[in-house]
């Protein structure tokens, strides 16, 4: 019996972003909200797209929240 296993990764990448009013709890950077994607590729082939948005940290680049749309 043979068994195969392929890579499978997944990416968050920012589509768009503008400032918002608030401050980060962990660095006090200024806030951002932004459309988020998230990639899941199997062998290096997407083959599952999610988009929500995020409030993002401007300086750590840590996600204070996050909204499904």
């Amino acid at each position: 019996m043979v068994c195969v296993c392929f890579l499978v990764d997944q990416k968050r990448v920012m589509r768009r972003s503008k400032p918002v009013a608030g401050m980060c709890s962990r660095c006090h950077g200024g806030a951002w909200v932004a459309d988020m994607q998230t990639v899941t590729r199997f062998c290096y082939i997407p083959f599952y797209y999610k988009s929500w948005k995020a409030v993002v940290c401007s300086l750590c680049g840590s996600i204070l929240k996050s909204y499904n749309t």
